[in-house]
């Protein structure tokens, strides 16, 4: 299976420990199910202490962070490169383009990183210019690859030496003419004449060149051999040796290596589209995150990309959703809470129970699959249900919740009483966040009629001291929350779990005038004691709906 075909599971933003247990549970059940498939828990935001208790009690490592779930650049079909280093000749790297059908061709290092980019263009650039006599010494060329360029062999010489200085010349004059144009350390191409080989050895050339596979006279290769001469012979004629010798310079003398446009594996393709239509290069190279060089990719690739496939657990509203939830193929949706705005291209499995937590949900499909639950999920899932129910205080509770919560507790051998006492006070000791890490702890956006978008957080605690502590610190923050991303009222439930009670505390234009009316009382000193609500899901949120619809139908 391909390895951007895997399947993310994850959770709502802010996640809770109903969203994150469940993640991880239903990848314990597809991938015990589906073998050909891989399911991967993800978390669309942090983990709060309540979870992390959970998941160390339990010994689970938390699922990894997504924060946005649009397509990237590995989800694409990235083009991968053969491998080119920069000592190789153009003729090589054009061979190498011509037999992969691609027009730009990455150069790495011995560790696989960029060091510079060749095109089909520069080479043809590079043939078409064929006045510069001196491009092969320019280049450093080495002799090996002058011979391999020209279908030949080092004869005489050091093949692993380089061409430095002088000139290349075809030798087709008389001798006394040659001595007007032949240099000190030219390269000379001759023919089949010894008088002339010796003639270019008493000029000192560095390197004579004999084509059509003449025999070089043993004379001669003793000269050269005593002056340090390479001598290099070739298959074919003399036109077609000059025609192909510039092909042997290195690609590192041609190729790009200032300002190239690279993309990351992990750069989103929202953000290099504008880049790509600004260069409009045929192709841009891909760096991986160890910093290596994994190939090209190219407009047209736009056309095939693979979006992420993603499973969502405990929320269906877009705005709880991980960003970019669009770009994504959703292929199932498991929740207990009230249908959202969710959107999806095609039909999809939605499971949508009206029971108090998600994790009950995966208790049923355990037994409906009939796989044993390892102790540790089972540990997992119980957590999720006691959180959700407030430990079956909640009116969300019912007893499917209830008894998915016993038969779990027995499989991971704990005392629902003394074990939910552990969880609340580890979730509720915020004395050292700040008033904005409580207040998202657990919040969520919602939108009313009249395009009312209005925002919801809440803590839960078995400590009505630390609940009045929490007020103190949240009022101030609130009044600077409203008006952020888009909410015009705020609220805050200040649950007890004892006393089954919330505290609602509000901010915003409005947000007084809906609380009164969603729950028939005045409020006192800028709050609303409400007893018996502590579901935001169940008995705020529907009323707080109503109310805003009500407004709208008198305004």
């Amino acid at each position: 299976m391909r390895k951007q075909d895997k399947i993310f599971v994850i959770g709502h933003k802010n996640p809770d420990t109903d969203s994150i247990c469940s993640a991880i549970a239903y990848c314990d059940i597809k991938n015990r199910t589906f073998q050909n498939k891989r399911y991967v828990p993800k978390r669309a935001g942090q983990i709060n202490e309540e979870t992390e208790y959970v998941l160390n009690r339990f010994g689970i490592q938390p699922p990894g962070y997504l924060s946005n779930i649009g397509t990237q650049v590995k989800d694409m079909d990235i083009r991968m490169s053969p491998e080119a280093d920069k000592s190789m000749s153009l003729k090589n790297a054009w061979d190498l383009m011509q037999e992969n059908s691609i027009v730009s061709l990455p150069i790495r290092d011995k560790e696989g990183c960029l060091e510079g980019l060749i095109t089909i263009g520069d080479i043809a650039q590079t043939y078409m210019d064929t006045t510069d006599s001196y491009l092969l010494s320019r280049a450093r060329t080495q002799y090996r690859r002058i011979a391999e360029t020209i279908g030949g062999s080092v004869i005489e010489g050091n093949e692993h030496g380089y061409f430095t200085e002088g000139k290349v010349m075809v030798g087709t004059a008389d001798p006394d003419k040659l001595r007007e144009y032949v240099r000190e350390n030219d390269m000379i191409i001759l023919g089949n004449r010894e008088e002339d080989h010796l003639q270019a050895i008493e000029m000192n050339v560095s390197c004579i060149i004999v084509g059509m596979d003449i025999q070089v006279t043993e004379n001669v290769l003793k000269l050269a051999h005593e002056k340090d001469i390479v001598v290099i012979s070739s298959p074919y004629d003399t036109f077609t040796i000059s025609r192909l010798i510039n092909q042997s310079i290195p690609v590192r003398y041609i190729m790009k290596t200032e300002n190239l446009v690279t993309f990351h594996t992990e750069d989103f393709t929202d953000d290099i589209q504008d880049v790509m239509i600004k260069h409009r290069h045929r192709a841009f190279p891909v760096i991986d995150k160890k910093g290596k060089c994994v190939g090209t990719i190219s407009r047209r690739n736009f056309l095939d990309m693979h979006k992420k496939k993603v499973v969502l657990v405990d929320h269906n509203e877009k705005d709880q959703a991980v960003d970019n939830i669009e770009k994504a193929e959703i292929l199932e949706i498991i929740d207990h809470h009230k249908l959202g705005t969710l959107q999806t291209m095609q039909p999809v499995s939605f499971r949508n129970q009206p029971v108090g937590c998600t994790g009950t949900i995966m208790y049923q499909i355990y037994g409906e699959q009939k796989l044993e639950i390892p102790p540790k999920i089972a540990g997992l899932l119980c957590a999720a249900i006691i959180s959700d129910t407030l430990m079956f205080r909640s009116p969300t509770c019912t007893l499917q919740d209830k008894m998915a919560a016993g038969a779990l507790a027995l499989i991971a051998d704990i005392s629902i009483e003394e074990f939910a006492k552990e969880m609340f006070k580890a979730g509720s000791n915020l004395k050292d966040k700040s008033p904005e890490e409580i207040f998202y702890q657990d919040y969520k956006k919602f939108i009313a009629e009249g395009d009312v978008t209005f925002g919801v957080g809440q803590i839960s605690s078995m400590d009505e001291d630390e609940l009045k502590v929490i007020k103190e610190r949240l009022e101030p923050f609130m009044v600077s929350e409203c008006g952020r991303h888009g909410v015009s009222r705020v609220y805050f439930m200040l649950t007890s779990i004892m006393n089954r009670s919330t505290e609602l505390l509000f901010y915003g234009e409005g947000s007084k005038e809906m609380a009164e009316s969603a729950f028939s009382m005045e409020a006192d000193n800028g709050s609303l004691y409400l007893k018996g609500v502590v579901s935001r899901k169940k008995q705020l949120i529907p009323a707080l709906m109503e109310a805003a619809q009500m407004q709208n139908e008198y305004a």
